[in-house]
């Protein structure tokens, strides 16, 4: 090659690589994927990865057709939201089948249901066309991109383009933004600082789990005859006398809007809360358990269109059980219905409430004692401080090879090692037919710590301290296989039932001459 050819190829390179560079510049980089037959893009820095349908959603009351519901990722409560329910509310709901794209814009994390990935698309500016937006299907479609292949119309792609910014206020989304691991694990530092963790009540309401902080659960009862009241209507159920004052009971599951199975009579509740000054009962379907946790530790949620949405302080990773959507008591009902099923119960029944009861001043300042009732083989009841959690009775623990026959396993809680027992093996009762509703009771002495297997927690109840008795001579004679032969007191209900009161530090003596055998 003379050298004016090769000055002319050099310059020939040149020119190429400066076209391309050109052309580099006004690139822009989308990813596709694929949604009911339709073909959609994004732009690449909005889509922070691909995930599997997960295996647990959330479902959130009170949310629009177009919200699958909330799962966790790494620490994040991430809502799902159905593409093709936004553009026809009647379409099918997501599947297992199906895949989560992960739009991460302005740090709000939004998940987007989709049929199967597309590919890494390099755009040229001539082949996007931008379109204002409208409402509905418009309002999340910001342009389309024409791909031709050989100038051959019939081989054209036409995709649609998503907005980031729409997608993150479908139905006024408020911004709930990603919490960075140093920002979590400083808020967790200083409250590990505490003695001790806070606690709330799960319970269940149309097929939901849901929790209250310990702090606003006055009591739980059974299920009264509930009072016909003149307020009666979709929420409100009537009302019951509640130790002297008219309390007005609120369908728990009707207030959120939940349509999950119809609760089994037997395992529902009545959940007294103080709400304020006002104290108010909620009808739930069951109460579940009670467990310690950290304000760090409830996620944030976004509600998408919820009027009740103050209600919701976020998300509780459980895994135990369903992921559980944690309240602000004192938001759950607006002024306005606060002031109609409170005040007005107050206002219209009161006097009969006081009637009947029979109240004065000196039996509502009696001192009262809070207490959880459980079965082992007959009704029981402890003081709710020697619990320090409720957790379910599930299968698979490890048992130590010769441990004694008490030793039911050894159960990991939160990166500590406890030994479970079963106080039926411990006090030779027989084996209980159906395990399905029992429970472990978390105990704590000192530095040591371990779970009691009960066959069922029905309840938390308050009473007075006149409630306890001497337990009878004949239970703590020895005469009969029993826990209760470690009994010395038994509690007294106001209908004439009574529970055996169970004691913490006799049990360990028990469990300490177990154990030394």
């Amino acid at each position: 090659m003379t050298p004016a050819a090769a000055a002319a190829a050099i310059d020939a390179a040149r020119a190429t690589a400066a076209r391309a560079l050109a052309d580099a510049a006004g690139l822009e980089l989308f990813g596709s994927f694929h949604l009911g037959g339709e073909e959609f893009a994004l732009p690449a820095l909005a889509l922070r990865e691909v995930v599997a349908y997960p295996e647990r959603v959330t479902r959130m009351p009170l949310s629009p057709a177009c919200l699958e519901g909330i799962f966790t990722l790494r620490g994040t409560a991430i809502p799902i939201v159905n593409l093709a329910r936004i553009f026809d509310p009647q379409a099918p709901g997501a599947g297992a089948h199906q895949k989560i794209a992960i739009l991460d814009h302005e740090d709000v994390l939004v998940g987007l249901v989709f049929d199967a990935t597309g590919e890494v698309l390099r755009v040229r500016p001539e082949q996007r066309s931008i379109v204002s937006q409208g409402a509905g299907r418009q309002a999340v479609i910001g342009g389309t991109i024409l791909l031709e292949h050989g100038g051959q119309e019939a081989e054209s792609r036409l995709l649609q383009v998503l907005v980031p910014d729409a997608l993150v206020r479908i139905d006024n989304v408020p911004q709930v933004r990603s919490m960075s691991s140093a920002t979590r694990a400083a808020e967790r530092a200083r409250f590990l600082r505490h003695a001790e963790a806070r606690k709330c009540l799960c319970f269940n309401a149309g097929g939901t789990s849901f929790a209250f902080a310990m702090a606003a659960v006055q009591e739980i009862i059974d299920v009264p005859e509930l009072r016909t009241s003149v307020m009666m209507g979709p929420l409100c159920k009537g009302w019951i006398n509640f130790r002297g004052r008219a309390v007005g009971i609120v369908d728990f599951a009707a207030l959120v809007g939940c349509d999950g199975t119809v609760a089994n009579d037997a395992d529902r509740r009545i959940l007294v809360a103080r709400i304020g000054d006002e104290l108010l009962g909620f009808l739930v379907d069951s109460v579940d358990t009670i467990m310690p946790y950290f304000d760090g530790d409830v996620l944030p949620i976004p509600l998408l269109g919820t009027r009740r949405g103050a209600m919701f302080r976020g998300c509780l990773p459980r895994q135990d059980g369903p992921d559980t959507l944690f309240l602000d008591h004192a938001n759950v009902l607006s002024d306005a219905e606060l002031a109609e099923v409170c005040a007005g119960h107050r206002r219209i029944y009161q006097d009969d409430a006081a009637r009947e009861a029979g109240s004065d001043a000196s039996r509502a300042a009696t001192r009262r004692q809070v207490y959880l009732a459980f079965e082992l083989g007959s009704p029981w009841a402890t003081d709710i401080g020697q619990v320090r959690e409720i957790i379910p009775c599930a299968p698979g623990m490890v048992r130590p090879p010769g441990a004694p026959a008490c030793v039911q396993g050894m159960l990991n809680l939160r990166q500590r090692m406890i030994a479970v027992i079963d106080l039926r093996r411990l006090y030779g009762m027989p084996p209980l037919d159906d395990t399905a509703d029992c429970k472990i009771l978390v105990l704590e002495r000192g530095s040591e710590r371990y779970g009691v297997i009960v066959d069922r927690v029905d309840s938390i109840v308050h009473l007075p301290a006149s409630a306890r008795r001497p337990s009878p001579k004949l239970l703590r004679a020895g005469g009969i296989a029993d826990m209760r032969c470690d009994v010395s007191e038994v509690l007294e209900l106001p209908d004439g039932a009574v529970k055996s009161l169970f004691e913490r530090e006799a049990f360990f003596v028990t469990l300490e001459r177990a154990l030394a055998v």
